[in-house]
């Protein structure tokens, strides 16, 4: 294959000339591609260019047919082209037509060029298109090339946001980031939030690309590298970070890299081939963002929120803007991210902050969880980091899963007036709040709340739960910089159980594996994590880790009832081995003086389908159990919780997976076993229908749902319910689902949903 013929510093002096001439965006776009396809010795250029409806439309091209500029189209996600805007990287293929991918759109002529490399246009992080180059032969282009092309592209985003090439396209459409804009995605929390923009990631805009004088550039950069360092040391010294004071190891990590001679060579190459330090240092991010996605090491990956909040906090210094620009606290706002952890969230003012937006996450996803809790309103929403400005006007509707940006008068005062429904609904709750948790008919219902953070505890008295039926002990490791020690986890404990007073509370022991990693723990590399070693199984391999957090929840439940359950349980035989190291450490305890809870009850969750097999058994075991829906129905429907393609593939209320949890129930009646269900399901005023009608009395859900499900439960029949949902489940030749059996159960009768 032949290699670059032009260096990336001619390449650059000759894009630069290109923008400084005075001819128009058109005829200027044109002699780019032919610069870049010369320079690459490539027989293909072409540029895409994205427009706010989703369309990469064909603006220009060398090589392939003139014709198709401003005719050829495809959505985001669509072929080769649309993959690379989607996932905001290189494509780098040898035989484009033998990728799964490829779309052949005839009217382009490309059929003689196999060899495809696209890479992403981006300014400050947001997309702007794709810029292709393609060659007859079969092989795939060299890093060099690679590199190459991005640093044009850079050059290519920058024309593209200046706004000159609108009025090129039939359609007239371009990124107009002030008209309003209404995108569609999945409510993960219910609730709607109305106030400003706040961007997780704020962009820091390059202004000038090329550089007048590379020696001067050096000398900033040295300049902004030296005060990045001092600003780590000052707060590491401090025990400081974003004003926490939990996480001196990240700070650490981060100090470590921004001393990394390699990075900075990097930065100063880029300045020496003609970039601006800001621009150079926009292009490293973006190659080391692009190069560790690539890496099948899951820590490296770990790693590269780490790299990017260095290169945005040196972006910063070059430009002269503070750090934590994003954190506000004045007015309500609603954080608009790509992903982000549940650390990074309680960062913010959670006074203020009234919705969240992520581009990648699931119902289950902790970030959501802990939001959840908090009572925010979450969106997922693809494209919404691309669409968003900080400071923007902006409405997270949960309940139905829409995005509003800038939204108009009429459409803003609408929404006011749906708070303030809410806010009368909530009144409503209220009233329940201190009412008897039973059915119309007498059946009481123990409902509890799901929780893991100190923050959650809040809401216990708040919603009216009659205890904690799960609360997640990962989470506390999960924002921790370290493992915590004994005494952290003791004292965190005893925090929670003399907040709850004397409602009861169960601590789920740690439940980290799958996509729940901790940092400092180290794992295994796995072809399907979410079925590998993780919960139990880590506990069970290194015992010190579970036998540390068992000494903690010991001491802090002193004179207490001491509830703890065991996740991801596959066999009996696991929970004698957790029960044996368990009376080892009661034993300990003993022997050193510690005072003893006064009962200790060790309950086995119900997520892996191979316990179905050993129901009687588990009750024998078992002190309580309690259902973990959201990994059951996983494994049982095999479709991966956190994959949005399946996310409403399959129900919770099919007949199947109904028919399993009834066979749970009946299993703890034979053996007078108390049952508990906790998950998503146990949620929603439907589904929890379906729960008390098969025999759940204990339902454990996040603290905003438990209004919700009162109301429900308060109007409901359990008695005439029952035999509708029995019958319902053991017809083999249905003619409704179960769903639509429910909600016409609840039509008839007046039951709130």
């Amino acid at each position: 294959m032949p290699g670059v013929t032009t260096g990336p510093r001619v390449l650059l002096k000759h894009l630069r000339e290109a923008m400084a001439e005075p001819i128009g965006p058109q005829e200027r776009l044109d002699r780019i591609v032919q610069q870049i396809a010369s320079a690459m010795s490539a027989e293909v250029c072409s540029v895409y260019v994205l427009r706010d409806d989703d369309v990469l439309e064909l603006f220009a091209t060398h090589g392939l047919n003139a014709d198709a500029v401003h005719q050829s189209q495809l959505k985001v996600g669509q072929g080769l082209v649309g993959k690379i805007a989607r996932i905001g990287r290189p494509l780098n293929v040898e035989d484009a037509f033998k990728h799964p991918a490829f779309t052949y759109l005839p009217e382009v002529g490309e059929d003689e060029f196999h060899a495809f490399l696209g890479v992403p246009m981006k300014r400050a992080g947001r997309p702007m298109g794709v810029l292709v180059v393609q060659r007859k032969a079969t092989a795939k282009y060299p890093i060099e090339e690679v590199e190459a092309l991005e640093t044009a592209a850079m050059v290519l985003s920058d024309l593209v946001a200046s706004g000159d090439l609108i009025g090129l396209t039939q359609s007239g459409k371009g990124l107009d980031l002030t008209r309003p804009i209404s995108l569609h995605g999945t409510g993960l929390s219910r609730g709607i939030g109305i106030g400003s923009v706040v961007l997780h990631e704020p962009r820091v805009l390059v202004t000038r690309l090329f550089n007048d004088d590379a020696q001067d550039e050096l000398r900033r950069l040295a300049s902004a590298i030296q005060s990045l360092r001092e600003s780590f040391d000052q707060m590491v010294d401090r025990g400081e970070m974003a004003g926490d004071g939990d996480h001196v190891d990240v700070l650490e990590t981060l100090r470590m890299f921004a001393h990394d001679r390699g990075w900075v060579r990097r930065i100063e190459a880029a300045i020496s081939d003609g970039l601006t330090a800001e621009a150079a240092t926009e292009k490293v991010a973006q190659e080391n963002r692009a190069r560790m996605q690539r890496s099948p090491n899951a820590y490296i990956r770990e790693r590269l929120n780490d790299f990017d909040d260095l290169a945005r906090r040196l972006m910063r210094k070059l430009v002269g803007k503070p750090d934590g620009e994003h954190q506000i606290t004045d007015g309500k706002f609603a954080v608009v991210a790509s992903s982000m952890t549940a650390a990074e969230l309680l960062d913010y003012d959670s006074d203020n902050l009234v919705g969240l937006v992520l581009e990648e996450a699931t119902t289950s996803s902790h970030v959501v969880i802990v939001a959840r809790a908090l009572g925010i309103a979450v969106v997922q929403c693809d494209g919404a980091v691309a669409r968003a400005e900080n400071g923007d006007a902006i409405i997270v509707d949960g309940d139905d899963g829409s995005l509003h940006l800038r939204p108009v008068d009429d459409l803003a005062e609408s929404y006011s007036e749906r708070i303030g429904t809410l806010a009368e609904r909530e009144a409503r709750f209220e009233q329940l709040r201190e009412l008897p948790n039973e059915s119309r008919d007498g059946v009481a219902v123990d409902l509890l709340i799901n929780a893991g953070l100190a923050i959650d505890l809040k809401q216990l008295e708040r919603c009216g739960a009659v205890g904690i039926g799960l609360f997640r002990t990962e989470l506390q490791f999960m924002i921790a910089s370290k493992l915590p020690k004994l005494g952290e986890q003791e004292q965190f404990y005893r925090e929670v159980m003399q907040a709850v007073g004397d409602k009861p509370v169960t601590f789920r022991t740690l439940d980290v594996g799958g996509d729940k990693v901790l940092p400092y723990l180290q794992t295994v590399k796995e072809e399907n994590p979410a079925m590998g070693w993780r919960a139990i199984r880590i506990a069970i391999d290194r015992p010190g880790l579970l036998r540390v957090q068992l000494r903690a929840l010991l001491r802090a439940a002193a004179g207490r009832t001491l509830r703890i359950k065991l996740p991801m349980v596959t066999t009996v035989a696991e929970v004698v081995e957790v029960r044996h190291l368990l009376n080892r450490e009661i034993a300990t305890q003993k022997r050193f003086g510690h005072t003893m809870p006064k009962e200790i009850l060790m309950g086995s969750m119900i997520e892996v389908p191979s316990l179905l097999w050993q129901l009687d058994e588990l009750m024998r075991v078992s002190d309580f159990v309690s259902v973990g829906t959201n990994d059951l129905f996983q494994f049982i429907s095999a479709s991966d919780r956190g994959n949005t393609y399946l996310a409403n593939r399959y129900s919770s209320l099919s007949r199947p997976f109904l028919r399993v949890l009834r066979q749970i129930v009946q299993a703890a009646q034979r053996h007078n076993t108390p049952l508990h269900l906790c998950g998503e399901m146990s949620s929603q005023p439907l589904s929890a229908m379906a729960l008390l009608a098969i025999g759940y009395r204990a339902l454990s859900m996040p603290p905003g749902s438990v209004g919700p499900v009162k109301e429900m439960l308060r109007t409901l029949d359990v008695s005439s319910l029952s035999p509708i949902v029995r019958d319902a489940l053991d017809d083999t030749e249905p003619m409704l689902t179960l769903r639509e059996i429910l909600i016409d159960y609840a039509d008839q009768h007046g039951i709130p949903l």
